[in-house]
């Protein structure tokens, strides 16, 4: 039996920060990855999906380039020398994390990686004892239990594309599909958005969706509401052609991609023999601490289903790892007014309650302020692209509870204001913060 002070199971980026946190605060640590260390964030998630979506905003910006009196005379795009460069990329981040976990003296195992008891991990045929366990396994895209379904990719898929599809239907109406379909129009792909219900980004800001949805139909995404896929079937040459239910064929596509959520990886891990319990969802059970069920076992991220974000996990993992080993014991990740994009064309910056939300915690206290407005980014383009912004406040003094952009900039500018709302910042604070003239987020702190 191989003793630890420390085992982490999952080499992902909330594993990889806790692993190497602890690590610097002396205790021996190993940690248990059975693929690519950096988990789909740096893989198959965040890291490539910017990439492409940087491809997607260049390819705008060449069309508004006449706007601007340049002209450019496209010669196409080389869809798999951008993939080649983005998985270059990839390796190079892969190869630091080993290289930082060596330097940090961080063991890094090989395998599956499975409790066999609440403080005894299984990886082959090897064996290991910790007086800290902390499962960090994430979690992994679902597909619909349908006829055909096996017809159509994850977004793990999409990042498989070598040569970019002439057209492609998207399953979903979250942040994934929504990305993925702006990517692949943008790039020049026939794009059709399928979803369930009525608006995209359903967690989010009742505006935030609704103008996304008016965005995507703008630059050519055919919008599909109230579309409930019932099954998958190929043309003779190999095109798929969804049915849905009641009965409406859709015409048929070259590429097919599921984004209709994800499910936590907790299958073989053992939990049971641990004494770990999930909730209905599948996702394992903390406390605000991160404890699981069982004492002496933790975990972060994906798997718990709570925010999952990967600057969540890394946060959560850090903070764990501050109160199991550097001697921290009040440390614990606040989960209130934590921000986050949509890296949508246009991008989305949202934090703090939403205005239903509000309203359903607060009642008459709410009051919102909005606005709306074409980006001067356009002023002088033929194609015109609106940005919305809401201030959710509440109480008498107006302490602003929510920000949410959606409009050129957004993902950039949501990081400031976040630090407002989570220093409980007033509309009143705001209106004494002098304007930067000329930018968008001006439009903040001039609302009236």
């Amino acid at each position: 039996m191989e003793p630890f002070d420390y085992l982490v199971i999952g080499g992902g980026s909330g594993g990889l920060a806790s692993a190497r946190r602890a690590a610097e605060y002396g205790a021996k640590v190993a940690l248990v990855e059975s693929s690519e260390l950096g988990g789909t964030c740096v893989n198959v998630g965040c890291v490539p999906k910017k990439v492409m979506w940087n491809a997607g905003e260049i390819a705008e910006a060449l069309h508004s380039a006449a706007g601007y009196g340049f002209d450019v005379t496209l010669q196409g795009h080389d869809f798999a020398g951008l993939c080649q460069r983005r998985e270059a990329y990839i390796a190079r981040m892969r190869s630091v994390y080993e290289k930082n976990l060596a330097k940090d003296r961080v063991e890094l195992i090989r395998g599956r990686g499975a409790l066999v008891s609440a403080n005894r991990v299984q990886v082959g045929e090897r064996r290991f004892e910790a007086k800290h366990v902390l499962i960090a396994t994430g979690s992994a895209a679902t597909l619909p239990d349908i006829p055909g379904a096996a017809l159509g990719a994850s977004s793990d898929g999409f990042f498989a594309l070598r040569s970019l599809p002439r057209s492609a239907l998207l399953v979903g109406a979250g942040y994934i599909a929504v990305e993925l379909a702006g990517v692949l129009r943008g790039l020049g792909c026939e794009v059709t958005l399928a979803m369930r219900h009525e608006r995209p980004l359903r967690g989010f800001d009742a505006m935030l969706g609704d103008a996304l949805r008016e965005a995507l139909e703008h630059s050519g995404v055919h919008v599909r509401l109230s579309a409930a896929v019932e099954s998958v079937a190929t043309t003779p040459n190999g095109e798929r052609i969804v049915t849905l239910e009641g009965g409406q064929v859709l015409p048929p596509v070259e590429a097919l991609f599921w984004a209709i959520g994800r499910h936590a990886n907790t299958e073989g891990l053992g939990l049971e023999a641990a004494a770990v319990r999930t909730d209905r969802a599948g996702h394992v059970v903390v406390d605000e601490w991160q404890n699981t069920t069982t004492p002496g076992v933790y975990a972060i991220g994906d798997v718990t289903g709570r925010a999952t974000l990967t600057p969540v996990a890394i946060a959560a993992g850090r903070r764990l790892s501050d109160r199991l080993f550097g001697g921290k014991p009040q440390s614990k990740l606040d989960y209130a007014d934590i921000p986050s994009v949509v890296f949508s064309h246009p991008p989305i910056g949202s934090v703090g309650l939403s205005e239903s939300d509000a309203r359903a915690t607060h009642g008459e206290a709410v009051k919102v302020y909005s606005t709306r407005f074409t980006n001067m980014f356009y002023a002088v383009t033929e194609h015109k692209a609106l940005t919305h912004m809401k201030l959710v406040c509440v109480g008498p003094e107006e302490r602003v509870v929510g920000v949410h952009v959606i409009g050129r900039g957004a993902d950039e500018m949501i990081q400031g204001f976040a630090v407002a709302v989570k220093m409980r910042a007033t509309k009143a604070d705001f209106d004494r913060t002098v304007a930067i003239h000329p930018t968008a987020a001006e439009e903040l702190v001039t609302m009236r």
